[in-house]
């Protein structure tokens, strides 16, 4: 790489100083190096126009960025560079960063790959806007260990199944993909932050957002509370096999959130799981699993897009669901948690009241959407994109093609969740079901599964009345699976994996 007077490091999701490529790389090649991060207008307004002022995610940014700049303040004082910090805008990146970078001086921007479609697009514009100012955009991988094209099959072409994925990524790590960037090494290339940028972080009142209840739910955020979380995981990782299917049960990491905006280091937490894997640490094997579907749905975002906006499997397309004013007040009833389900109306209200929801859920209420009430699996994934904290489009795109079957390795169309048996199994005492539906908090073990089969005095002694109370359930579940069954036997054969 060429060497340059000045560049400008763009944060984008990627919210931290410490083992990061991009920052890495800019310091390397730089004698002086501005970092820059922008509230993007052109997606924030459009939050704002939908009336969503008190959006998790915001906030959660806001958060990471008030600590990255202190980060990045300490960064520079420890190697002597002076009045080091973070210029944050509020403005379309489209238009800020070539502004800033020619303001600055900078022959070079460097940033971190994004393969979501709104994202290439945003970089080709900068990078033609910054290539007519004779300025460089240099991309670098950070975001997962391999991507795009790096595992292929012996034919050379990317992957559909998950598990000969799994098995060639194995085969092809080695502690070079595992290795942290030393950011520290060249940091005393942070140059000051100009004067008319020396309030760094805006309020959310000056972006025209509110503060949601992220204070008030147990997600510590910024690199100090990835890292927090993440020694508490390692902690009681060898339980986390059996532990992550039951939502009452402090099982997964909680650290969705802070991959998806890169707060902490994918590297880093690969390399801890696959070092206790290789030490036969079942928990760790399982959660390295999980880190590897993660790579896996990204490379099947980044070489098939079209999952975007229609199924993996071309044939599913095919398949009719329900449509019209019934359809609409069914997924009113579903986002509302107003099924008549407890795990699922459970499961809803945890992800309304918290933005954030147990894996184990998001299949169940998955499931329940697109095979017990027919609705198409892109309404789910929206309201998802909408509520979820931690929404990332290739694992949410990825986890909802999986529920409705026509996804890469999806659950067979023929099978079918039960809510209650999947309620019995893993939430066999009631707790998460009791703790986000209080009003059936009373009902005991047996019956909280499914009220409506309760009889008159177990229902009179907890307070319920069925349709007052609580809701009755709007689908009768094996008549449902039965009409499933037949809307989806327009798919014959399964079709070939693309590619």
């Amino acid at each position: 790489m060429n060497s340059y007077d000045k560049g400008l490091m763009w944060f984008r999701r990627d919210l931290r100083a410490d083992d990061n490529a991009a920052l890495y790389h800019a310091l390397k090649a730089c004698r002086q190096v501005w970092c820059v991060f922008v509230f993007d207008t052109d997606i924030l307004d459009d939050l704002l126009v939908r009336g969503l002022r008190q959006d998790r995610r915001v906030e959660f940014i806001r958060e990471a960025l008030v600590e990255l700049d202190d980060n990045l303040r300490a960064l520079g004082r420890d190697n002597g560079a002076e009045g080091v910090g973070l210029i944050v805008l509020h403005a379309s990146a489209t238009q800020a960063i070539p502004a800033l970078a020619q303001k600055l001086g900078a022959q070079a921007v460097f940033a971190n790959h994004d393969d979501e479609p709104a994202a290439l697009a945003r970089d080709a514009k900068v990078f033609g806007d910054l290539a007519h100012a004779g300025i460089l955009l240099h991309s670098h991988k950070d975001h997962v260990i391999f991507e795009r094209r790096e595992v292929l099959t012996q034919a050379g072409h990317p992957f559909g199944v998950f598990t000969p994925y799994k098995n060639a990524w194995l085969k092809a790590i080695t502690p070079f993909h595992l290795k942290a960037y030393p950011v520290a090494r060249y940091a005393a290339h942070l140059a000051g932050v100009p004067a008319e940028h020396a309030v760094a972080v805006p309020t959310l009142a000056a972006i025209g957002f509110e503060p949601s209840n992220l204070s008030q739910l147990a997600l510590p955020t910024g690199a100090s509370g990835a890292h927090q979380l993440f020694d508490d995981f390692v902690e009681r990782i060898d339980r986390y096999d059996e532990a992550r299917n039951f939502p009452a049960v402090k099982g997964p990491s909680y650290l969705s959130a802070h991959l998806r905006f890169g707060t902490i280091s994918i590297r880093h937490l690969a390399s801890v799981a696959y070092q206790m894997h290789l030490q036969g640490i079942a928990g760790a094997s399982t959660w390295l699993s999980e880190l590897i579907w993660r790579d896996f749905y990204h490379q099947v975002l980044a070489n098939f897009p079209h999952v975007v906006e229609k199924a993996f499997k071309a044939e599913y397309d095919a398949i009719k669901f329900e449509h019209g004013k019934h359809a609409k007040e069914l997924f009113a009833a579903w986002c509302e948690g107003r099924t008549g389900f407890p795990l699922v109306d459970a499961a809803m209200a945890q992800i309304n009241q918290t933005g954030y929801m147990h894996n184990r859920l998001r299949m169940v209420v998955a499931s329940f959407l697109v095979k017990d009430l027919g609705i198409h699996w892109q309404w789910g994934e929206r309201y998802f994109a909408d509520h979820l904290i931690d929404f990332d489009l290739a694992a949410n795109n990825g986890g909802w093609q999986w529920a409705s079957s026509s996804g890469c390795d999806a659950q067979p169309w023929f099978r079918i969740f039960n809510p209650v048996t999947q309620s019995e199994k893993f939430d066999p005492s009631g707790k998460f079901i009791r703790r986000y539906l209080p009003q059936l908090a009373s009902l005991p073990d047996a019956a909280i599964h499914a009220p409506w089969k309760a009889n008159a005095i177990e229902l009179a002694a907890a307070g319920v009345v069925p349709g007052e109370t609580y809701a009755l359930p709007i689908v009768d579940h094996a008549e449902a699976r039965e009409r499933t069954l037949l809307r989806y036997a327009v798919v014959k054969q399964p079709g070939k994996t693309p590619g």
